[in-house]
């Protein structure tokens, strides 16, 4: 294997309180540096409420209680604003392993722009939201392989929360949660899926699958093609799907899961997306690998508009589309889901979430994805926050597996894949596509921020058949499947030991 020791400036010396690693399945990180984590939700409460009363003693009068209350209404946002700018900035970082080479901006980064080129003389970071926008419209460049550049990024950026940010959240984000209607829904992934399926292939290869693969070999660098082969299997096994069994895909992409399903398990798939072009390619798909419209197809059409009974299906999966459905929809959704499984059914349930104790880089990314690459997609979150969401939907869970660095391994082959293309990107949609894109792959594979879980679920129903899902419970399985000689035989353990 693989373990280097790895010094802050990344040349080989005396360990810095971390290691890095060199397997053949991953982009290793050369500097896993941690960021800010100092919010504290006392802290900002306590803001929040002294700031206000404070503010009347300082003033010549006294108004009482309603004079306190309006000034709590009127002072809330800007008090919470400072406290987001004043710890994003100043906040302590999670840990100092990690010590910064503290190397000048412009060995990582050119900036163009005369507006930006105070950071290079005072030599401080810059936020991350500043960069990103500037790069996206030409007027800063990396200084080398974007990826690599990416890897030192806490070197070079901060991850402070700007005014733009702020803006964002308050006129876009907080409203598109609190509406997030089924028209906004068609509108976005429209929008999004429907921009040209040469624009997706650049990345996502001939699979043409936009969710995480999986490593089977971490001491080999397996293709995408094998990457999304293995977690095709890996889904299908889970759902133990049978030639009898009807399936339903929800959010299929361009139907590459239910084309394997049909085609190498023989059972009848419907697959369902908003996007037009997902559903032509998808129907096409299922067509050129001998599966008829008699036993697959793809709908173009809401989820809530699938034109089944309760409990048609006795398969589902959904694969990274439930991050689309929105927080406000989501536990709906799930009883929706929940209607359309047959009491005897199996669900696998896949989802891109962050991690409960966050960073702030986190939220700088989080926000950046909602803005230039997946709007509408606020539903990721913690773990414990979706297993809640599905138990309260009365599913009972079988097996979690977190996927994040499997999805890392998968987002580096995309983003070489991307980079290979460029040309041809750049060509056809221009250099601002290009440079979103190749930004959002090459921080995606970054580890930490965010993560993927694949969950396997049932009705929670006494009538259901637990010992039946045993051959599919695949971490149980691994476990009792492997050969080790006992240090001590069962006969010998319970020898003299007496049942009473």
């Amino acid at each position: 294997m693989a373990e280097e020791k790895t010094t802050a400036n990344g040349s080989a010396g005396p360990v810095q309180g971390f290691r890095t690693t060199n397997y053949p399945a991953i982009a290793n990180p050369p500097f896993p540096a941690e960021g800010s984590a100092a919010f504290s939700n006392y802290q900002l409460a306590f803001c929040l409420f002294f700031g206000p009363w404070l503010v009347q003693k300082i003033l010549p009068f006294r108004t009482g209680w309603y004079f306190y209350f309006f000034l709590f209404l009127i002072l809330g946002v800007p008090i919470a604003i400072g406290y987001w700018t004043f710890k994003s900035k100043y906040g302590a970082r999670l840990n100092e392993k990690a010590v910064f080479p503290g190397k000048p901006l412009n060995t990582y980064i050119t900036l163009k722009d005369d507006k930006l080129k105070k950071y290079n003389s005072t030599n401080k970071k810059i936020p991350m939201q500043v960069f990103h926008d500037a790069y996206f419209a030409g007027k800063a460049d990396f200084n080398g392989d974007v990826l690599e550049v990416m890897e030192w990024r806490h070197d070079w950026a901060s991850f402070e929360f700007t005014p733009e940010l702020f803006k964002y959240v308050l006129f876009n984000l907080i409203p598109d949660v609190i509406i997030h209607s089924q028209s906004q829904d068609e509108e976005q992934v429209r929008d999004h899926y429907d921009r040209g399926d040469d624009f997706y292939s650049w990345f996502l290869g001939p699979r043409m699958i936009y969710t995480s693969g999986v490593i089977s070999d971490i001491n080999k660098m397996e293709t995408l093609e094998e990457l999304q082969d293995n977690k095709l299997k890996m889904v299908c096994e889970k759902l133990d799907l049978k030639p009898t069994d009807k399936m339903l895909d929800i959010g299929c992409g361009w139907g590459t899961l239910a084309t394997f399903a049909g085609k190498n398990y023989g059972c009848d798939v419907t697959g369902v997306t908003l996007a037009k072009n997902q559903t032509q390619f998808g129907n096409q798909r299922l067509r050129e690998n001998g599966v008829p419209e008699s036993q697959g197809r793809i709908l173009c059409m809401d989820y809530r508009d699938i034109p089944h009974s309760k409990g048609y299906f006795n398969k589902i999966s959904c694969l990274e589309m439930a991050e689309h459905v929105g927080i406000r929809r989501y536990g709906t959704f799930l009883k929706e889901v929940y209607d359309l499984l047959d009491d005897d059914g199996l669900l696998v349930f896949q989802v891109a979430g962050i991690r409960t104790c966050w960073q702030f880089e986190d939220l700088n990314w989080g926000l950046f994805m909602n803005k230039y690459v997946f709007p509408g997609a606020d539903a990721s979150l913690p773990l414990g926050w979706v297993i809640k969401q599905l138990e309260s939907a009365n599913f009972e869970i079988k097996t979690v597996d977190v996927l994040g660095v499997h999805y890392s391994a998968t987002i580096h082959r995309w983003y070489l894949n991307w980079v290979s293309n460029k040309d041809k990107v750049v060509a056809k949609y221009g250099e601002r596509w290009y440079r979103i894109w190749v930004y959002f792959l090459a921080y995606s594979v970054m580890q930490g921020s965010a993560s993927v879980f694949q969950i396997t679920a049932h009705k929670n129903l006494n009538a259901f058949h637990r010992v039946e899902g045993v051959t599919s419970h695949g971490n149980v399985l691994y476990h009792t499947a492997k050969k080790a000689e006992p240090v001590i035989s069962h006969q010998e353990m319970w020898a003299d030991q007496t049942l009473h």
